[in-house]
């Protein structure tokens, strides 16, 4: 079964590459990779503005789910009221149900107008001393985009934290009560450190999702082929680019870049793939490594 999933996985790679051959031996692998110029008018493409966009809204989106994740799978497993706990529980699975689809139709609806009006504006009257925070609030750009990807895989980590959370050996809480921790004190110099390597996984596990999400991004990012500083300007991304221009694509130079991005996108995840078996296997190491 193993060996199934890596010939498919390499079969994948193989087609995109033969695909992509062409497109990349006539641009030049490191002016596309290093490109910031994409025009299929004039046969000019670069794909950073689409990996920039790609690894700031995913970073935008993990900064903000990761703590709300924690203390949701802290509330539930806890800290939280046993009558409480199935509610919130349920609404967790809930938010994991909803298509892609629905989360972009609101965050047009909703979210953009919101941000567009209120937030964006907040943040930058206070914080438009950071690069981040300035330009005019358009509502559309890195900032909903994150905030998107943020709802849609806070389930994914509070999910599998949850389970982490509770294989935790019951004598380590009941051993820092007992020396005269409180409840908080427990969770934080036993509780936690246990399951670090875990909660580093599932925030991991929810990064993958981001880096991979379309339809949302698409309807809300603003789709402009720019790198900006500001996370209030409009983007692009990568899985973005490619749902909206692989139809349209007629011409093999069109067709090769963005199979080309396809392969970045997958090198992406398989370097974060790698990364999060490395950071996984040098947290256990430490504290929570002592458990055995």
């Amino acid at each position: 079964m193993g060996g199934s999933a890596i010939l498919v996985a390499g079969i994948v790679v193989l087609k995109l590459s033969q695909v992509a051959a062409p497109a990349l031996e006539k641009l030049g692998l490191v002016s596309y990779l290093l490109g910031s110029d994409w025009d299929p008018v004039s046969g000019s493409f670069g794909a950073l503005p689409f990996v920039y966009g790609t690894l700031v809204t995913s970073a935008v989106a993990i900064a903000l789910a990761l703590p709300v994740s924690v203390g949701l799978a802290l509330f539930l497993s806890e800290m939280g009221p046993k009558r409480l706990r199935p509610v919130v529980g349920f609404a967790i699975e809930t938010l994991a149900a909803i298509p892609s689809v629905v989360y972009g139709l609101w965050g047009l609806f909703v979210l953009v107008p919101l941000l567009r009006g209120t937030v964006e504006p907040l943040l930058g009257r206070f914080l438009g001393f950071l690069p981040l925070f300035r330009g005019p609030p358009l509502g559309l750009g890195f900032l909903a985009a994150g905030i998107i990807l943020a709802v849609m895989i806070l389930p994914t980590i509070a999910s599998v934290t949850i389970e982490v959370l509770k294989t935790v050996p019951p004598p380590l809480k009941e051993g820092a009560l007992a020396l005269g921790a409180t409840r908080w004190e427990a969770i934080r110099l036993a509780v936690l450190p246990y399951g670090r390597p875990g909660i580093i996984g599932a925030a991991l596990l929810g990064l993958a999702r981001a880096l991979g999400e379309t339809m949302a991004v698409t309807m809300v990012i603003g789709n402009s082929p720019e790198i900006h500083a500001s996370l209030f300007a409009p983007g692009y991304t990568l899985p973005a680019v490619i749902a909206n221009e692989f139809a349209e694509a007629t011409s093999e130079l069109h067709t090769g870049a963005l199979a080309g991005l396809a392969l970045v996108l997958f090198g992406i995840t398989l370097l974060l793939s790698a990364a999060a078996r490395i950071l996984v296997r040098a947290v256990a190491r430490g504290p929570a490594g002592a458990r055995a």
